[in-house]
C-alpha cells in the first residue's frame, strides 16, 4: 500500500504485464567483438594544437634576452645617466636599452661598459631590456657619447617563415577543422555534410556477430522459422535448382526485450554472411530526400556484398501507414517508405540479400510493407513460457556460481510474464546481491530478492512509518492476501511485506501462478477484481474508514471491469459484443468511440454496479473472517515479511471459507 501506488502484485494469468523497454535478452552471446577502435575528433585536440603552435612560434621568435620593459622616455634618459643602460639600439620609432638592475652586478656592468658588448660568459638572466618611444631630442645622442654608451641602429624585424606560414595557413586550417567537426556533429557519424545520402548502417563482418542459435532460448518456434533462411544463405543452389524463392523479408514482431535483435544477429552468425544493421530512425533527417537516398545507398552496398543480411531495427519509424504519416505534415517519412517499397520489390531474392525487420508495433505498419513479396513472413517473438524462462535462466547463469539450493524452475515460476531482458536483469541483480552480502555463491534468497526488486522496486528501509500508518498498511496487505486465499482459482500468495519499496509502495503482496495461463474465465476475472478490492475492504472493516492507499488498486479493478464490458462481451446488455473506439490516426492512440452516448452511460453504470457488488461481497467475507484478519496482520506487524508458507498456515488455521 502507498500514497498512490499501494501495492505491486505480479499477475500473469491474463498475459497482461508491465513492459520494460530494455535490450533484447532472451539469450546471451559469448561477448566476442572484433570492432576496431575508431579515432574520433575532439575539440580539445584542436585547442591543444593551437596552443602548441603558439608556444613553438614564440620560442622561435623570442630573443635570448628577456622581453623589453616599456618605460617613459624621461625615465629611459635617467637610466642612461645613471649608467643602468650600457647599450642602446635605435629600432625604428623606439629606443631599446640593455642594462643591469641588480646592485650587486656592478662588476658585470663595468665589464660590459669596458668591452662595449655583452660577453658570452655573462649570465643573461640578469640583463634587462628597456624600451621607450623615440622623441626628437638633439641632446640624447651627445648624452650617449658622454656616458660612453654604445648605440647603433637596427633594421626592422622581418617575420619568420614559421610566423608567415602560421598567419597564412592557420586560419584556413581552423576553418577546415571546424567544418569537419560540424559535419560529424550534424550527421552523427563519420560522414560529411555533403554526404547525407550515404546510409549510416553498421556493417558486421561474417562470423563476428558473436551470437548463434545455441545462445537463444525460449523462442523455439521463432528459431525454426529462421533456420530455413540460414540454410538458404548457406546453400542457395539447392533452392534455386528447385525453382524455389526464399522469402525476401522476415519481420520479427514481439514485445520489447524478447530478443528480436539478437535473433537477427544469430541468423547472421549462423549463416556466416555480412550483416548490415540500421535503425529505422537513421533514415530520416531534417533535409528532404535524405531518407530515400539512404535507402538506395543501403541496398546498393548490400547487393555488392551479397549474400548478406539487412537488419532494420524499429522499422515502424519509417514504415507507418502513409495515411498516418501525412497528418503530421511530414512527407519525408512517406518518401522514405516509398523508396523502401520500391527497393524491396526491385531486387531478386536469388541475389542472396535477406531483409530482417523488427518492431513491437506491427499494427501501425503500412499494409504495402507487409504484403507477400516484401515481408513474406512475420515471426512472432513473444514472451517465453515457463519452460522457456527456465531455459533462459540457465543460459544467463551458466557462468555464475550458484548455491546448491538454487531452483531455477521455481525462479521461472516466480517470474511469469517477464521477458528475456527482465530475466537477464534478475540474474545479474542476484549476483550483485550475493556479492553485496558477502555470499560464497548465489542463493535462492538472492534470486527471490532480485525478482521483488524487479517487480516492486528497491527496498526503502530508510522510509520509517509511524505506528498508525504501519498498522494500516499491515491490515491493507493482509486484506489482499486473505481475499486471494478465500477466492477460488486465485494464484497462491508467495509473500506479504510491509517494507516500503520503489517510488511509493508502502507494502506489497506477491502472487505467483503455478502455471502459465492464456485464457481467463469470467469468474476468474471477477476474482482478480475481488483481490484488488480486498485491501480497501480490510481498512473499512478494521478502521471504519478508507484511505488514499488503494488508489492504484481501484484503478486496476475499474480497468478490468471496463474491459470485460467493452472488449470481452461480458455484460448483460451487450453480451458477446465489443464496443471499440476508433483509431485517432496518431501513433495508434484511440480516438472517438463507435457507440452512442447512451451506451457510454450504460458502460459507466454497469462498471459502477459490478464494482460495488464485488466490494460488498469482499467486505462481508472479511467481516466473517475478522479473527483471521487480525491474527495475520499482527504476525505481519511483528515480522514485517510473511512468506507464502507462513501465511498459508495461518490462513488455514483461522480463516473460514
Amino acid at each position: 500500500m502507498s500514497e498512490n501506488d499501494n501495492r505491486q502484485m505480479l499477475e500473469s494469468t491474463d498475459g497482461k504485464h508491465r513492459k520494460k523497454d530494455s535490450e533484447p535478452g532472451i539469450h546471451t552471446g559469448d561477448g566476442r567483438s572484433n570492432t576496431r577502435k575508431k579515432f574520433t575528433f575532439s575539440i580539445w585536440y584542436f585547442i591543444i594544437a593551437i596552443i602548441l603552435i603558439s608556444l613553438f612560434n614564440n620560442l622561435m621568435m623570442s630573443s635570448r634576452l628577456n622581453e623589453a620593459i616599456s618605460i617613459d622616455y624621461s625615465q629611459f634618459k635617467e637610466y642612461v645617466k645613471d649608467g643602468r643602460i650600457v647599450q642602446v639600439a635605435f629600432d625604428g620609432d623606439q629606443y631599446i636599452g640593455y642594462g643591469l638592475t641588480k646592485a650587486d652586478a656592478a662588476k658585470t656592468l663595468q665589464e660590459i661598459a669596458a668591452s662595449r658588448q655583452i660577453p658570452d660568459s655573462i649570465d643573461t638572466s640578469a640583463i634587462f631590456a628597456y624600451q621607450a618611444y623615440a622623441i626628437d631630442d638633439p641632446s640624447f645622442v651627445p648624452l650617449l657619447d658622454e656616458m660612453g654608451v654604445e648605440y647603433y641602429a637596427t633594421e626592422p624585424k622581418q617575420p619568420s617563415m614559421l610566423s608567415y606560414l602560421a598567419s597564412m595557413l592557420l586560419p584556413i586550417a581552423i576553418f577546415f577543422i571546424f567544418y569537419a567537426w560540424m559535419s560529424k556533429r550534424l550527421t552523427g557519424g563519420a560522414q560529411g555534410v555533403m554526404s547525407f545520402s550515404q546510409n549510416k548502417s553498421r556493417l558486421v563482418a561474417e562470423n563476428d556477430t558473436g551470437v548463434r542459435f545455441a545462445d537463444v532460448a525460449g523462442e523455439d518456434e521463432a528459431k525454426a522459422e529462421l533456420v530455413e533462411v540460414v540454410d538458404f544463405l548457406r546453400n542457395p543452389q539447392r533452392y534455386t535448382d528447385m525453382g524455389a524463392h526464399i522469402p525476401k523479408g522476415v519481420l520479427l514482431v514481439g514485445p520489447p526485450g524478447t530478443g528480436k535483435t539478437l535473433l537477427a544477429k544469430a541468423v547472421a552468425g549462423e549463416a556466416g554472411v555480412p550483416f548490415f544493421r540500421m535503425s529505422g530512425a537513421d533514415f530520416v533527417e531534417m533535409f528532404v530526400g535524405v531518407g530515400a537516398a539512404r535507402v538506395r545507398d543501403l541496398f546498393k552496398q548490400a547487393k555488392e556484398k551479397s549474400p548478406c543480411i539487412i537488419f532494420i531495427d524499429e522499422i515502424d519509424a519509417i514504415g507507418r501507414k502513409r495515411s498516418d504519416a501525412s497528418i503530421g505534415g511530414n512527407d519525408e517519412r512517406e518518401q522514405t517508405l516509398n523508396q523502401l517499397l520500391v527497393e524491396m520489390d526491385g531486387f531478386d531474392s536469388r541475389t542472396g540479400v535477406i531483409i530482417l525487420g523488427a518492431t513491437n508495433r506491427s499494427e501501425v505498419l503500412d499494409p504495402a510493407l507487409l504484403r507477400p513479396g516484401r515481408f513474406d513472413r512475420q515471426v512472432l517473438v513473444d514472451k517465453p513460457d515457463l519452460n522457456g524462462r527456465e531455459a533462459i535462466l540457465r543460459i544467463h547463469t551458466k557462468d555464475m556460481k550458484l548455491a546448491a539450493d538454487v531452483d531455477l524452475r521455481k525462479i521461472a515460476q516466480g517470474s511469469a510474464g517477464l521477458a528475456g531482458a527482465d530475466l537477464a536483469n534478475i540474474a545479474n541483480e542476484a549476483a550483485l546481491q550475493a556479492v553485496r552480502l558477502g555470499h560464497d555463491a548465489i542463493t535462492q534468497t538472492d534470486f527471490e530478492e532480485a525478482i521483488e526488486k524487479s517487480i516492486a522496486g528497491l527496498e526503502r528501509k530508510s522510509r520509517v512509518l509511524d505506528a498508525k500508518e504501519r498498522t494500516r498498511v499491515a491490515y491493507h496487505e493482509t486484506g489482499h492476501a486473505l481475499t486471494a486465499f478465500l477466492t477460488p482459482g486465485s494464484s497462491p500468495v508467495s509473500k506479504i511485506s510491509i517494507i516500503p519499496r520503489g517510488y511509493g509502495a508502502l507494502g506489497y503482496t506477491l502472487q505467483y501462478p503455478t502455471e502459465d495461463r492464456f485464457l481467463l474465465s469470467q469468474s476468474e476475472l471477477l476474482g482478480s477484481v475481488d483481490v484488488l478490492l480486498g485491501g480497501r475492504a480490510a481498512e473499512e472493516v478494521v478502521f471504519g474508514e478508507i484511505s488514499t492507499g488503494a488508489s492504484n488498486d481501484i484503478s486496476r479493478a475499474s480497468d478490468t471491469v471496463r474491459q470485460m464490458i467493452t472488449e470481452y462481451g461480458m455484460s448483460e446488455r451487450y453480451r458477446n459484443m465489443t464496443l471499440p473506439k476508433t483509431n485517432s490516426g496518431i501513433d495508434g492512440v484511440s480516438g472517438a468511440r463507435e457507440y452512442s452516448e447512451a451506451t457510454q452511460e450504460y458502460i459507466d453504470n454497469e462498471t459502477e454496479k459490478i464494482i460495488q457488488t464485488r466490494y460488498a461481497a469482499v467486505l462481508e467475507n472479511l467481516r466473517k473472517n475478522r479473527d483471521a484478519l487480525e491474527r495475520i496482520a499482527q504476525s505481519l506487524l511483528e515480522k514485517e515479511v510473511l512468506e507464502g508458507g507462513e501465511f498459508e498456515a495461518l490462513a488455514k488455521q483461522f480463516a473460514v471459507k
